[in-house]
């Protein structure tokens, strides 16, 4: 009987292992931050207002849009492509804003 009683010191840690690891995959799946295109037409409650090719210009655009009391947001869908984004209610006046600003 002695060696069935070693194989339960065995047969714990093993089962163990297999649990955290199962856990571990399952997290690493559900939690992933894998390379999810979105969809190009989904910018959901906001509408693009402009697009640059750099971060500062649309920091520059962000400050006018702010001094406007217009909120607005950036995104970066892609290297070199910075978009500026603002609420529906906003997006008209901050279009024109966006038209007479400077290019880069």
């Amino acid at each position: 009987m002695a060696p069935v009683a070693g194989l339960q010191y065995l047969v714990g840690p093993v089962i163990v292992f297999a649990v955290l690891a199962g856990l571990a995959l399952f997290l690493r799946w559900a939690f992933g931050s894998g390379d999810r295109p979105r969809p190009p037409s989904d910018d959901g409650l906001l509408a693009r207002v402009a697009t640059t090719s750099s971060r500062e210009a649309a920091l520059a655009l962000r400050a006018v849009l702010s001094d406007a009391e217009i909120r607005s947001t950036i995104r970066f869908p892609g290297p070199h492509r910075v978009e500026v984004l603002v609420f529906p209610e906003d997006a008209a006046r901050a279009r024109e804003l966006a038209a007479s600003f400077p290019a880069e």
